[in-house]
């Protein structure tokens, strides 16, 4: 370790209820001499929420990532308690950080974290799957490559673990349909808007979910839960 004494906090924020923000990573930002946010507008709607103000935010993005790293690395030479968030949930995960903490880490800066809400824990409790072995896929990609991912699944690349995966509610449908036929129609949640205020939490087969997603528009941050094939009763 070295003399540095900046500080890099990594903090869990709501993935919708803003009353979800815990106690303590309200504490961190309101210390932090910089937040690093990847929506600084959404950011400011959140402190603004908790009653914090006259924070420096800065963006921090799948884009800008690299040539964030050395601002970060100034302040925190130069003392600076840093603060990094997400849009939602924790960092890290379908999220920004990784490459910002990974160079703190080499430099030999203190790293802590004041964890949040997740949309995949969350979505993993409330599925009823258990949640044990579960494999997170995070945001699918499109067409062949999304049902090449639904082929190894059926071909037991996963074995019995349950599935958990983001998508888009513009491609929910269509990722549906393809998880019928590919992987066949087994159990699954789909949580749609979780903890806000139209949240909705479908269970029952993967027919069945297509039978109520594919009949209207779907709006919304969505998470879908599948279940591993020993939890199958057909």
């Amino acid at each position: 370790m070295t003399e540095n004494t900046g500080k890099l906090w990594i903090v869990g924020t709501p993935i919708g209820n803003l009353d979800d923000m815990t106690v303590r990573g309200r504490k961190i930002l309101e210390v932090a001499d910089v937040i690093l946010a990847e929506d600084t507008r959404r950011m400011r709607v959140l402190l603004s929420t908790l009653g914090i103000s006259k924070k420096e935010v800065v963006s921090l993005n799948m884009h800008n990532q690299e040539e964030r790293v050395p601002f970060v690395i100034e302040r925190l030479k130069k003392g600076a308690q840093i603060a990094l968030s997400s849009d939602a949930g924790m960092p890290v995960v379908s999220d920004p950080g990784a490459l910002i903490i990974r160079v703190c880490r080499e430099r030999g800066f203190e790293i802590d974290i004041a964890p949040g809400p997740s949309a995949v824990s969350s979505a993993l409790a409330i599925s009823g799957f258990p949640g044990s072995h579960f494999t997170f896929l995070g945001f699918l990609p499109r067409g062949k490559n999304r049902r090449r991912i639904f082929r190894k699944i059926a071909q037991g690349l996963y074995a019995e673990s349950v599935i958990v995966f983001f998508e888009s509610p513009f491609r929910l449908t269509e990722t549906l349909t393809d998880l019928l036929e590919i992987v066949g129609d087994r159990e699954v949640f789909v949580g749609r808007e979780m903890t806000k205020l139209f949240q909705e939490s479908f269970f029952g087969r993967v027919s069945d979910s297509i039978e109520r997603f594919g009949t209207s528009e779907v709006k919304g941050e969505i998470t879908v839960v599948l279940s591993g094939r020993e939890n199958q009763n057909a």
